[in-house]
């Protein structure tokens, strides 16, 4: 899959996607988890494989 075509999604949906919050959300990016793909207005756009990687990346340094 080439990542051109990803249909991006809101921080919203993104939360709702990852089971989270969309405060959680905002933290990954702030933590460096996560980077917005894109701007639609001033909200900006996630790939849904880039949160579903971030989830994973937390779950685990949870886990440890």
């Amino acid at each position: 899959m080439n990542g051109m075509n990803t249909p991006l999604i809101s921080g919203d949906l993104a939360a709702t996607e990852a089971d989270v919050s969309p405060a959680t959300i905002r933290k990954w990016v702030q933590l460096g988890h996560l980077k917005a793909a894109g701007r639609q207005g001033r909200r900006s756009m996630y790939r849904l494989e880039d949160v579903f990687a971030a989830e994973r990346v937390v779950r685990r340094a949870v886990r440890a």
